[in-house]
């Protein structure tokens, strides 16, 4: 029985926490505010996180920085865990991660049994890439547009146990997402025993046909695993919206929650069959916490999830994408007419959101990215056999004039090069 001491320190603890930036992002929204071109109301947003604006950063589709509200949940859980770890972060904090992961599993449309909260993506695909079982001979099928940690996880289930590895070729900017589905039906054989196929490809943004691949696969019997690192939180839709059978993806990217945070989706019917990477008893065969057995580490990284959620819940999944997408247009439409400048993102909305890869031809990526960040701006290259350029990705933090220096640049780089 806790001391009351100890109560008063829980309560302490898990006391749900506002911020003044959040109190005024709700009036915002009561008042009718929160359209894409209302500055106003995005001031708000903007004020809730502590950052330093001497940097522009545009590569928040590798991590993203999170609201003030989220760090300063992190640190209240890290400095109450670290009275006592053996008792409070084990007896009081642990079991608050499955309410996190109830959480999860509401705003993706699913049952929170069927949800486990992880360290990243590479983690809750690894689980389903190695958890599955597989024969010599069986074949495993991925595209040429797949991340490669989770290609070398596929190409070492080859490797060590004599699987083929098969990877098709898919166009990276198509006209017609039917041109996906067929680059993955074509390489499908009677020998498949797994896909993977990512939602929204992190080379240029691309949304793949996630739900018609699965179909593809039910109809065939063939597991379809779904790499979702740059989808959640970063557009509207739920697991309805795809029908996958297992789903992985990073919490801090889009979701904007802490460091160090993902999830990992496995359809009810489906956990059994699936090995998690730390072993279980025999008991834990059908239960998704024994995807969550890591051993030792801290809750606090997990249990901020929530203020991340309410954060992004608070603004609303289909205001965010309209703001992203708005913030893509201002800069993109002072560069779609100059003739050295290719855009390796279908621009689209239906074919993309908040990332976009784009080329000036004559300059060589890491070479214009180094020229950007001389001037306050960070982006991340992209160089692969199809195409390369800059990955650019603003969030809802990012101001209007933040966005048209990054215009303002790249114009100059068009015109004058970077010499």
């Amino acid at each position: 029985m806790l001391t009351r001491r100890e109560m008063l320190i829980a309560a302490g603890a898990t006391v749900a926490f506002r911020d003044d930036s959040l109190d005024l992002v709700e009036r915002a929204l009561k008042w009718g505010g929160g359209q894409a071109q209302d500055e106003d109301f995005w001031a708000q947003i903007q004020a809730a996180f502590t950052l330093d604006r001497n940097l522009v950063n545009f590569n928040n589709g590798g991590v993203c920085p999170s609201p003030r509200v989220v760090n300063d949940a992190l640190k209240r859980q890290i400095e109450y865990a670290n009275q006592a770890p053996s008792y409070y972060m084990w007896r009081h904090q642990e079991p608050e991660v499955r309410a996190v992961a109830a959480r999860l599993a509401k705003h993706f449309g699913v049952g929170a049994d069927e949800v486990a909260v992880t360290r990243n993506a590479s983690e809750a695909l690894g689980i389903a890439i190695n958890g599955l079982d597989l024969r010599p001979g069986d074949e495993i099928l991925t595209t040429d547009q797949d991340y490669p940690r989770m290609v070398n996880m596929m190409k070492q289930r080859a490797r060590r146990e004599g699987v083929k590895f098969v990877q098709v070729k898919a166009p990276h900017k198509p006209d017609d997402k039917r041109e996906l589905v067929s680059a993955v039906e074509g390489g499908i054989t009677a020998r498949t025993k797994m896909v993977l196929v990512s939602q929204v490809v992190f080379y240029n943004g691309q949304v793949w046909p996630v739900k018609e691949i699965c179909a593809l696969g039910r109809a065939r019997n063939i597991p379809v695993i779904v790499d979702g690192a740059h989808a959640f939180a970063q557009f509207p839709f739920t697991h309805a919206n795809l029908d996958c059978d297992y789903y992985g993806t990073s919490l801090h990217k889009w979701l904007m929650a802490p460091v160090g945070t993902g999830m990992l989706y496995v359809k009810k019917d489906k956990i059994k069959s699936l090995w998690p990477m730390m072993a279980g008893t025999a008991e834990q065969d059908g239960d998704i916490v024994k995807f969550e057995e890591i051993g030792t580490h801290p809750a606090a990284n997990h249990n901020a999830i929530g203020e991340a959620l309410t954060f992004h819940e608070m603004i609303g999944a289909a205001r965010k994408a309209e703001r992203l997408r708005y913030l893509r247009t201002r800069w993109t439409s002072r560069l779609l007419s100059e003739r050295n400048v290719r855009f390796h993102t279908n621009l689209a909305p239906e074919h993309s959101c908040g990332l976009t890869t784009v080329e000036v031809t004559g300059v060589a990526p890491a070479a214009l990215a180094a020229w950007l960040l001389e001037r306050g701006v960070f982006v991340t290259t992209i160089d692969t056999p199809g195409f390369k350029g800059l990955r650019v990705t603003p969030n809802v933090y990012s101001t209007l004039s933040e966005v048209d220096l990054f215009g303002d640049l790249m114009l100059r780089a068009a015109r004058e090069g970077i010499g």
